[in-house]
């Protein structure tokens, strides 16, 4: 096969020298010069896989078999164009990756907001009752540089944006799940109903035999099972759910418990309900972790994990950097990193997560941003509102009239800042609701620029 690899990022570098171990023709081909990837440039020529940097010349495409793509690369490239014209076959690295580790059990999560989280939380629950699991994808390691590393018994869970899923053709999880669709990534998708069907791909493929986990509380992910015949289980912060006939399997809030609800056969009406724990006990804060939890503990039952061992890994599990991430404490008020809030519905549920009253640190690059959504949750949550980066007179100019608002020119001006608004009454939260690219090269380098701010202080 003649394979052409466009984007010299991890997944494309990854899934290149897969391919080239594999015995295949490689071209891989980067938009960017050489000089802004020159680690990953070096480990093409090492390896022997030819390249070009600067360009994306449709030359790349003669004698092509195969495209596969990185997540970044829009569909309106014009490289994917040309593909496309040409009738070439154009997969994601995740597809491509897939094909070499098919009988590795494998769950994949997707959603706008707490993809990471539960990514992490799933394999970590695994792990925790004596299983092996890993995590790859959108989370950070390309699953082309696991897949001749795993044991056969090794359980793949897979963190897929949209970017991922859009080009995926195959690709059959034998757990999926789809936590919520919010407003996102519509730059790339173009419409609101493309991005949706970008996330539904994550089950084109499944059968009657593998298990779809939904938010039954989002309307947008539930309207999702209309479109998959297949077994479904819920999670819902809600019981009335789990009262209707429709509903035969999930996890639901029972009077401030997380309760399952099991079923041996998917199509039968018998089914029992066991308590797991307390949702106080989740050491995680907030109602989404709540979410999250419920969505990681199905996944887990799916494997025949206890309920014991799904407890105690709630307990100790601590969570992810850049999302709600603990900094520190200074003079009695504590710093909380959420760098990963790129988007207004991830915001929303930070803001809603403290008891104490928020000094809030907001900006960054704007996606269409609709600031009313927070006006609630603004009211009853936060104190004083510090705006930084493109979006700071928006931000400003939206909530000024009710809310105490500041300027900053700089991420540690507005940390300097919340020090001096916060006292112990408050905890400072920088969850931006916004992009990075202003500024900063992504969320993780905004985030670690944040908490350099904060122990310097």
């Amino acid at each position: 096969m003649n394979y052409t690899v466009i984007g010299a990022q991890k997944s494309g570098v990854a899934a290149a020298l897969l391919a080239k171990r594999k015995g295949h023709n490689v071209f891989l081909t980067e938009l960017k010069e050489k000089e802004k990837c020159e680690e990953n440039y070096n480990t093409l020529i090492k390896n022997g896989i030819e390249c070009e940097f600067g360009k994306n010349s449709l030359d790349s495409l003669n004698n092509c078999d195969c495209v596969i793509t990185s997540p970044g690369v829009p569909p309106t490239a014009p490289i994917l164009l040309e593909a496309e014209k040409r009738n070439i076959k154009i997969i994601s690295e995740m597809e491509f990756a897939r094909t070499f580790c098919e009988k590795n059990p494998l769950i994949a999560i997707t959603g706008t907001n707490g993809k990471t989280t539960t990514t992490t939380l799933t394999a970590y629950i695994l792990n925790q009752s004596g299983k092996n699991a890993i995590t790859v994808g959108n989370i950070g390691m390309p699953l082309s540089a696991m897949v001749e590393e795993l044991d056969q018994d090794t359980i793949i869970v897979a963190e897929l944006s949209s970017y991922q899923l859009d080009r995926t053709d195959t690709f059959r999880p034998d757990v999926a799940m789809i936590l919520n669709i919010t407003p996102d990534h519509l730059a790339y998708h173009g419409t609101m109903e493309n991005y949706v069907e970008a996330k539904c791909k994550i089950f084109s493929n499944m059968s009657h035999n593998n298990l779809l986990i939904l938010g039954a509380d989002d309307a947008a992910t539930s309207a999702c099972s209309k479109l998959f015949g297949g077994h479904t289980a819920w999670f819902s912060m809600e019981k009335q759910l789990f009262n209707e006939d429709s509903v035969r399997e999930g996890a639901y809030n029972h009077g401030g418990a997380m309760k399952i609800v099991l079923s041996a056969d998917p199509d039968s009406a018998d089914r029992h309900e066991e308590e797991i724990m307390l949702f106080d006990d989740i050491r995680l804060p907030g109602i989404h972790n709540a979410y999250n939890s419920m969505a990681a503990a199905i996944a887990a039952r799916a494997f025949e994990v206890s309920n014991e061992d799904i407890r105690d890994a709630l307990m100790a599990f601590e969570g992810v950097d850049h999302r709600l991430e603990f900094v520190r404490s200074v003079d009695g008020v504590d710093f909380i990193n959420d760098s990963k809030a790129t988007n207004i519905n991830s915001s929303w549920y930070a803001l809603s997560s403290y008891k104490k009253k928020i000094v809030w640190i907001a900006g960054g690059r704007g996606d269409s941003n609709d600031y009313s959504q927070l006006d609630k949750v603004v009211e009853d949550h936060v104190k004083s509102i510090i705006a930084i980066g493109e979006e700071a007179d928006n931000i400003f100019n939206h909530f000024c009239s009710h809310k105490r608002c500041i300027k900053a020119d700089s991420l540690c001006q507005a940390v300097e800042l919340a020090k001096i608004e916060a006292d112990k009454s408050n905890v400072v939260v920088f969850t931006p609701a916004c992009k990075s690219f202003d500024m900063f090269m992504n969320f993780e380098h905004r985030g670690e620029a944040f908490k350099e701010c904060v122990n310097k202080l």
